[in-house]
Parts: structure tokens; C-alpha cells; sequence
């Protein structure tokens, strides 16, 4: 294998990447030896997935490991994989010990799958976070908690009665709000920079159908703690510094938000990827970085929503872009915060949330909505334009519901002459490899998109969906005994593009699935 010197890679990052675990608190500050070894097992490749050493536990103390690396990595008979070996006890691979049993129904399998995807873990060894209840982990290399993925895995725990499990990861996420001021992209360190889509008010809410309203009283300090983070820096935009942190100031005066990560080098989790792809990035290697983090918090890594050219991941743009669907989940998170306030009889906080939720509503249907288009976009701040990406993003305004009788109209057409496919809705119309981009779908949009076209009444344009959505679904698993992360609507295969391998599992797959079967009277 070709050695990366470590100066060659500080070439190629653009900055000096020794830093690159040191920035939070959190994480433990270790010599510039130990940084080198990371380097270079990551630009070697010395494991197929990146995750692999960056999730693997050191047996011994790190200082130790960069005191043997510094005295054997000249030695001409040094092997870097095996000395990784030696001093790290690598993750679990995917479980290859649960073999599925086609002979039986979908819902059946799903049900299962339940126990096979739960961890408990308290270890503070390594990279992941310790959670004091048990979780629901989506599957395949996703081997801890992920933010926005578990509320679609909620849909199915709910359908098969796992309350259990809800009330345990609602107390997990409270738990890491409590601990760091936000929820994290998942339970590992490396995720301390950014955050996800803010789907804990809809958990709380469905904690809350459950078990009554005195849940949303319980977590009502939490939400707020979680709306605090997402504003964090708002009180000091101004028309010389309009964006800060996730907030950003419109022209009218008028505060909305965007995508951001505390973090511009290279993801520890995609290091090597991330250094090489700079190299042919249109910007500069932090604003690339940062960007790239941005997309990472949208859950849309990667999508042709947040290319400037609408084709090319070397021209993403994510921080400068106000993405329709957090807006509308911050928008829940205003109105839950009001309606447990009122639970609790502060009618002081109620109403100034409910005033800033009603003011984000108007901002909702007036920023995004493009007459021309018919449809909700995302909108650049720095143009002031819409960008001309059409994607499911634009159903979420209806999923709440926040758009008017005809807006929803214009969408519910859009979605059936244009995003329809076989097997469901695809996720753009754009197609350019990357995983969120046509021609696969998703199983949180298709909810999203479902959900929200029967706020409105267009009941069969959304059974419509669903039937071909769990079509695809099933067919797919009577060929191959899995349900996967995401799926092919056109040609019903499994999903392809992205950085990574699609993975088996799946944890929000199984929740949506499981959910639409029983909505719909469907059974296989």
C-alpha cells in the first residue's frame, strides 16, 4: 500500500488536520503521533468502511498506542493493519447470525427484527456515547442511535405495541439533551459538531398519544433546551452578520434557519473520502468541509438540493441555503413547546411560542413557496432566489399542516405527474449518483409525503403511494430476505449511490412499513 506522509495529507486538507478530534470538549486531546496513525489507517484504507477504526475501541491507553507507533512505524517489517489489530478491538460487523425466514409474513419478520436491532450498552470505552436506556439502532454498519431515523422507526414500534422501547429512546434523547444542549447526529463523539433534523417534539407527541399529555409537560424542558440550540446565536444577527450558527436573518428582518455544523475539517467517519473530494471542490477546503457537515445534519447526504450547480458535490452549498422541511420541523417544535406551556399553565411562555410559531407558518407559506413552480422550495439567502431543486422537502409544509387548500393542491399534482413512480415516490428529479437524488426513494418521505396528502383529503393519490411503496418493499424482501435503507422506486431494486454501501436492517424501513401495512389493511 502507497504511505501517505503526514505532510502530504496536510496538503491535501488545506489545514492542519492534527487538530481534528480536539475541538469539543468531549473528546480527549491526544499527541500529534496518535493523529498521524489515524491519518494514515484512513488514507490507507486499511479497513474497506471508514467507520471500522474510527468506532474500534483502543485495548490500551492512546498515548501508549503513539509511543508503539512512533517506535515500530519505521521498522521495514511494520504492518499497519496489523498493528491496528494488536492495539484495537475492532466493532462487531453486521450481524451475519439472524437469518430471515421468507415463510412467513412481512409484519412478522418486522416484529422480530425489533430485538435483533436493540442495543443497551453503558461502555464509555471508544467512540460511543453510553445511553442509559435501551435503543433501536437502524442496522447493517449503523451499529448506534440516529436522530431523525428513530422517529420512523417509532411508527412501527407504536404499530406492534413496543412501548417500551419509545418511552426508553424519548428518555435516551432527553438524556443527550441534558448532557450536551443538543441531540446529536447519533451517540458517537465524532457526531458533538451537529445535530439532525429536529424530529423530538413529534416523539414527544407520540410518546404523548400513548401515555397522555403529561409527557409533553415532562420533556417540556428538554424542547426548550432543543429550540435554544437551533436559535443559538439569533439575539446577535444583524445586516453586517446575517447567519449564525443555524439561524440566519432575512431581509425583511424576519429569522429563519438553516443547516450548520460546529465543525470544518474532514469527517472522522468519512476522512479519506472527504480529504480527496476537496481536492476538486469549487470553494475552499473549510467551506467545502462545512458544507459537507451541513448536508450530513440535513439527513440528505448527498442530494443535488444543495449543489450550486444542481449536479456536482464539489459545488455544494448547504449553509447557504434555508431548507423548507427544518423550517416546518422547527415550526412543531414552537407549537409543541407552546402547547405544553399551556399544559402547564405558563401562559406567558405559551403565548410568545405560539406567536413565533405563527409567524414561522407565514414565513413557511410566503419564503418557500414558488409560484411558478407550484411547489414549496428551498431558498437561497444569498441570491434571494429558490433553488430549482424539486424534492420531497416540498411536501413537507402539508405533513404539518401548514400550506393553504391551494397550495396543497399544486403539490399533491406535482407529486403525482412528476414524483410517482412504480415503486413510490421518488426522492428529486434529478438524477446525479448521489443516494437522496432520483431514482431512489425513501422510507421517512414517503411518510412525510403520505401523511400529508391526507391531512388534505387526497386519500387516493396517498393509498396510491403507499400500495406501490410497500409493493416495492416486499417484493424486495421475498427476493433477498432483507427490508434495506432505501430503495429503487423505478426499477424496484435496492438502492444505490452515495458514499457507502446500502445497508440491510433497517431500522426507519421497518417502522414506515410496518405503520403503512396496518393503515391500510395490507398484509403480507
Amino acid at each position: 500500500m502507497k504511505k501517505f506522509s503526514l505532510h502530504g495529507i496536510i496538503l491535501v486538507a488545506g489545514f492542519l488536520l492534527l487538530t481534528l478530534s480536539c475541538k469539543y470538549s468531549d473528546r480527549t486531546s491526544t499527541k500529534n503521533l496518535y493523529h498521524e496513525l489515524v491519518v494514515q489507517v484512513q488514507m490507507q484504507q486499511v479497513f474497506p468502511e471508514s467507520k471500522t477504526f474510527i468506532n474500534a475501541i483502543p485495548k490500551v491507553p492512546k498515548d501508549s498506542i503513539a509511543k508503539q507507533y512512533e517506535a515500530q512505524k519505521n521498522k521495514n517489517d511494520f504492518n499497519l493493519k496489523s498493528f491496528v489489530l494488536t492495539y484495537y478491538k475492532l466493532p462487531p460487523a453486521p450481524s451475519t447470525t439472524y437469518t430471515s425466514d421468507t415463510s412467513v409474513t412481512v409484519s412478522t419478520h418486522i416484529r422480530r427484527l425489533w430485538s435483533v436491532l436493540t442495543r443497551s450498552d453503558t461502555s464509555h470505552i471508544g467512540s460511543l456515547i453510553p445511553l442509559p436506556y435501551p435503543y433501536v439502532v437502524p442496522g447493517g454498519m449503523f451499529n448506534e442511535i440516529y436522530y431523525w431515523d428513530s422517529y420512523f422507526t417509532f411508527l412501527g414500534l407504536q404499530t406492534d405495541k413496543r412501548f417500551d422501547l419509545i418511552n426508553d429512546m424519548v428518555g435516551n434523547f432527553a438524556y443527550l439533551i441534558d448532557k450536551y444542549g443538543f441531540i446529536p447526529n447519533g451517540n458517537r463523539k465524532y457526531f458533538l459538531s451537529r445535530s439532525q433534523p429536529p424530529f423530538f417534539s413529534f416523539m414527544v407527541e407520540l410518546l404523548s398519544d400513548i401515555k397522555g399529555d403529561s409527557v409533553i409537560v415532562r420533556y417540556l424542558p428538554e424542547l426548550q433546551k432543543e429550540y435554544a440550540y437551533w436559535m443559538k446565536g439569533s439575539d446577535q444577527l444583524c445586516k453586517t452578520n446575517r447567519a449564525i450558527n443555524n439561524t440566519v436573518l432575512l431581509e425583511n428582518g424576519q429569522i429563519l434557519n438553516r443547516y450548520w455544523d460546529y465543525d470544518d475539517s474532514p469527517r472522522p467517519e468519512a476522512f479519506r473520502t472527504d480529504s480527496l473530494d476537496a481536492l476538486s471542490a469549487t470553494q475552499g477546503y473549510k467551506s467545502y468541509y462545512r458544507n459537507i457537515r451541513a448536508a450530513c445534519e440535513s439527513g440528505w447526504d448527498f442530494s443535488s438540493r444543495w449543489f450550486k450547480d444542481g449536479r456536482s458535490l464539489s459545488t455544494i452549498e448547504t449553509t447557504i441555503i434555508l431548507p423548507v422541511d427544518l423550517n416546518v420541523l422547527l415550526w412543531n417544535l414552537e407549537d409543541v413547546i407552546a402547547k405544553g406551556a399551556l399544559l402547564s399553565n405558563d401562559t406567558v411562555l405559551s403565548k410568545k411560542f405560539r406567536q413565533k410559531a405563527n409567524n414561522r407558518a407565514e414565513l413557511i407559506r410566503k419564503v418557500f413557496w414558488d409560484e411558478k413552480a407550484g411547489f414549496f422550495m428551498d431558498y437561497n439567502f444569498k441570491t434571494q432566489k429558490h433553488t430549482q431543486c424539486f424534492s420531497l422537502a416540498g411536501a413537507y409544509p402539508l405533513f404539518v399542516p401548514l400550506a393553504t387548500p391551494d397550495q396543497a393542491k399544486q403539490v399533491a399534482q406535482k407529486l403525482k405527474n412528476d414524483f410517482l413512480c412504480q415503486y413510490g415516490l421518488v426522492t428529486t428529479l434529478t438524477e446525479t449518483g448521489q443516494q437522496w437524488d432520483y431514482p431512489n426513494g425513501w422510507a421517512p418521505l414517503q411518510w412525510i409525503s403520505i401523511k400529508g396528502l391526507k391531512n388534505y383529503n387526497y386519500n387516493e393519490l396517498a393509498k396510491e403511494i403507499a400500495g406501490r411503496w410497500i409493493n416495492g418493499n416486499v417484493e424486495w424482501y421475498r427476493k433477498t430476505g432483507k427490508l434495506v435503507e432505501k430503495y429503487n422506486v423505478v426499477s424496484g431494486i435496492k438502492g444505490q449511490g452515495g458514499q457507502y454501501p446500502g445497508q440491510d436492517g433497517f431500522g426507519w424501513t421497518n417502522g414506515v412499513l410496518q405503520k403503512l401495512m396496518v393503515e391500510y389493511y395490507i398484509q403480507q
